[in-house]
């Protein structure tokens, strides 16, 4: 997240990174907005390095996950947001596929290449989102 650009936030456009601490993420999301952009990795599908970006489906990915404070796994986000009586918002996901999930520092050539596409996505996705906003 330090490399989204100062302009994306705003008054209705709040950047955080979360980490690993999911159960924030779902404490936050109980105070209520109206959508949500996840940034995240995603399994290598053969593809290190590929951008994908989709809305979430909620009903799919939070059924049968019970509550995990660590957990960033969007599906563990919802189920818990869901188990504490939330609704999730409208979400985006702007996930990168690994190049590898062994523990080490930094990223992959192939996810770090990924990265200013990445930032452009959030752009795009975060000024859809705000323009929409004010249409609607």
């Amino acid at each position: 997240m330090r490399h989204v650009p100062e302009h994306v936030a705003g008054p209705r456009v709040r950047v955080v990174d979360y980490g690993i601490r999911g159960m924030h993420l779902a404490y936050d999301l109980l105070d209520g907005c109206d959508a949500l952009v996840l940034v995240d990795a995603l399994p290598d599908r053969g593809a290190p390095g590929t951008l994908h970006v989709f809305e979430a489906d909620h009903e799919t990915l939070s059924a049968g996950i019970g509550l995990d404070a660590h957990a960033m796994d969007p599906a563990a986000v919802f189920a818990s947001l869901a188990a504490l009586g939330g609704t999730a918002p409208y979400t985006v996901v702007i996930g990168c596929e690994v190049d590898s999930v062994e523990e080490e520092m930094g990223l992959s050539a192939a996810v770090a290449a990924a990265v200013p596409d990445a930032v452009k996505a959030i752009e795009e996705v975060v000024g859809r989102l705000v323009d929409k906003a004010k249409v609607g």
